[in-house]
């Protein structure tokens, strides 16, 4: 006989914790972005439905990459994840950047405006300052990011940036010295997965400025 499962409901029709999987599927199937998760017990689904979804979400399965390749756009993101996006009023101008979960658009970090920056390099720096938190938080889940320049600076570990460094953007060009030291210096698992805007919409951490 399988064995008994709770659910806890975070986002859906109607939240809460289910004890079977039929009164669960009815509160998210077909809700967009459902967020729900199955426990072996119901005081385990009680205790994480009454927290923040995120920090049982946060170990979920790894999604291997081959090296060097790039893999053909899912049909669907993955809403255990991490987006990341930046805004720039100017080139350069007012830079802030951001992270947000994706399941549910929970803020989970924002930095600036920082004067005299780039788009790029706040997309560069939302990366790293994602794979640094889940690399505290010892979470694999994906990070996201609709800029390729920013993906690919991180796979070399190097903001690759023509900005010329004033007293001003200092602050700005001391994060990205900060933000190369660590990739240098750690390792991560976490897949960093290029959004998708054609397909699945606008980014989750965008700022809503086009």
């Amino acid at each position: 006989m399988a064995r008994k499962k709770f659910y806890a409901v975070w986002k859906g029709v109607k939240p809460g914790v289910y004890s079977s999987w039929e009164d669960c599927k009815a509160q998210v199937s077909g809700f967009e972005n459902a967020l729900y998760k199955s426990f072996p017990s119901q005081e385990e689904a009680e205790k994480a439905f009454s927290g923040n979804p995120w920090k049982s979400l946060n170990n979920q399965p790894r999604i291997r990459v081959k090296s060097g390749t790039t893999p053909k756009p899912a049909e669907k993101f993955l809403p255990e994840s991490i987006a990341v996006d930046a805004a720039c009023s100017g080139n350069p101008g007012l830079m802030e950047y951001r992270g947000v979960f994706v399941a549910d658009s929970t803020e989970i970090f924002h930095v600036g405006p920082m004067e005299e920056g780039t788009n790029n390099i706040g997309e560069f720096l939302a990366i790293v300052h994602a794979l640094a938190l889940l690399k505290k938080k010892k979470s694999i889940i994906p990070v996201y990011s609709d800029s390729v320049n920013a993906i690919k600076w991180v796979t070399n570990k190097k903001c690759n940036t023509k900005l010329v460094q004033t007293v001003v953007n200092k602050p700005i060009f001391d994060l990205i010295e900060r933000a190369e030291i660590w990739l240098r210096s750690h390792s991560y698992t976490n897949p960093i997965l290029k959004w998708e805007t054609k397909l699945w919409g606008e980014n989750p951490a965008d700022f809503g400025r086009k």
